[in-house]
């Protein structure tokens, strides 16, 4: 099972960097580019100058995580980011309201150790290569984890529980209220580092969100162990919720394919988007479809044979033959409608599942498609970094220039 540990971390100092606000940014995957441009407005320390780097005009963009290095050592030497007083791990709450009604997940942020895919680390989407390259070549020149992966262990575990709420009884050390009113907490706490070592230790956990970060983790271990053996490069910072106590939300990507797809015999024809997200189901499984036919956007829901889960028996028996690259993953379902409107060939909307649903696939042997759940909320990227030499004695030397801020 992994291995749990406390860490180091850097934190925003509000007093040298601005308020928190206008510092931390959503995962990388879910920022657009006129987001991304927002936030580089909002701060010069916001981490997207970090997570997503630049590329300038001319430049290779294969290059744009060039100076991140340098980068996070400049923040480090100005005291943007300073380092906690001892190694610590994090606990960590989202509220927020889904349905009207007033959530929260609550969990821990804390260095795990890395391990192949399967045993203690169970993933449960496939990962695509675009993604991977990508934050790879930020990991070589930042050395650091900007952001937690999100995982899940099954639970419950009251102890756990009574540990969090003992903790988030008192104030935290830094609180950020995002965009869409989602609440993220996070507090600093050395004192609990064993007593989380000893809750988790027979606990495998389920990658959540973050499974091309993982994955860059695993290949970055192998690069750096060949040549200077082990190291901090053998952790990754992951934020671990109790899934039987918290109950995360397990929302849909819905797909936008750009090559017409003909709508299956025994598809009904139904009035709109709304009839048509009433109406999915993942037990049956049920999924809905926009499309233009003879002019005219119609809305439709499809009874897939076979078993749950929807996302799988979409992909077996409608899209099989769709190139990946036809495929745009949509968290949004009018986001996803509007596309077509604007002239993609179609979409196809998908249910919630349960992470109950998901362990059991994973268990069964099966692997869900790439970006068959959204997580939701997600941790917020910048609320805690885990460095691999808190000091940057490592790359402050770099020749590398920084990256044009």
């Amino acid at each position: 099972m992994p291995t749990v540990r406390p860490f180091t971390g850097l934190l925003y100092d509000p007093a040298v960097a601005g308020d928190m606000g206008v510092l931390t940014a959503p995962p990388y995957d879910q920022v657009s580019p006129r987001e991304a441009r927002r936030l580089r407005q909002a701060s010069s320390y916001n981490i997207v100058r970090l997570d997503l780097g630049r590329t300038l005009p001319g430049a290779d963009p294969s290059a744009r995580h060039a100076g991140a290095g340098r980068l996070i050592a400049e923040w480090h030497a100005l005291g943007v980011l300073a380092p906690t007083e001892a190694p610590s791990v994090y606990p960590y709450e989202m509220r927020f309201v889904h349905d009207g009604r007033q959530r929260r997940i609550r969990g821990v942020i804390a260095a795990v150790d890395l391990e192949p895919w399967g045993g203690g680390i169970i993933p449960h989407e496939r990962t695509l290569v675009g993604p991977v390259e990508d934050r790879l070549e930020l990991l070589k020149n930042v050395h650091a984890n900007l952001s937690a992966i999100y995982a899940v262990v099954e639970g419950p575990s009251p102890s756990l529980a009574h540990l969090l709420d003992a903790v988030m009884i008192t104030p935290p050390a830094r609180h950020v209220l995002d965009e869409g009113g989602t609440g993220h907490s996070l507090w600093d706490a050395p004192d609990l580092a064993d007593e989380v070592a000893r809750l988790l230790a027979d606990e495998p956990v389920m990658i959540a969100d973050g499974h091309h970060r993982y994955a860059v983790a695993l290949a970055f271990r192998e690069r750096m162990r060949a040549e200077f053996g082990s190291g901090p490069w053998d952790q990754v910072m992951m934020l671990i919720v109790d899934s039987g106590t918290g109950d995360p939300l397990v929302l849909p990507f819905h797909r936008v394919v750009g090559n017409v797809v003909l709508p299956p015999d025994g598809s009904r024809r139904v009035r709109d988007l709304q009839e048509i997200l009433a109406g999915v189901r993942d037990d049956e499984p049920v999924v809905g479809m926009a499309s233009h036919e003879s002019g005219e956007l119609i809305h439709r829901l499809i009874r897939l044979d076979g078993p749950s889960p929807a996302v799988s028996g979409l992909h077996r028996q409608i899209l099989a033959g769709v190139p990946e690259e036809n495929l745009r993953y949509v968290p949004d379902a009018a986001e996803a409608e509007e596309r077509v409107r604007g002239g993609a060939a179609c979409a196809f909307f998908l249910p919630p599942m349960t992470v109950a649903r998901v362990r059991s696939t994973v268990i069964s042997g099966d692997r869900l498609p790439e970006k068959s759940t959204y997580f939701w909320p997600k941790p917020r990227t910048g609320m805690v970094i885990r460095a691999y030499d808190p000091t940057f004695a490592d790359i402050a030397d770099e020749s590398s220039e920084s990256m044009d801020a």
